[in-house]
């Protein structure tokens, strides 16, 4: 299914939630917030929010620095 990641276009596999997706991209271990369809997402929904098609996913990653 088609979902947009950082404005991007991606196909990913059906049933995927944030998590698997997270996982996907190598992100999961990772500080950082993710926006679903314009709504920050709290870190401990991640694994039961299924990703449908068209979602519009942001991913914001935090750095640290001094």
């Amino acid at each position: 299914m088609t979902v947009f990641i950082n404005g991007e276009v991606r196909e990913i596999s059906d049933g995927l939630n944030v998590q698997d997706l997270l996982r996907l991209l190598e992100m999961l271990d990772m500080r950082l917030a993710v926006e679903l369809n314009g709504e920050i997402l709290p870190r401990r929904l991640f694994g039961e929010t299924k990703l449908a098609a068209n979602d519009r996913v942001e991913i914001v990653h935090a750095i640290g620095g001094g």
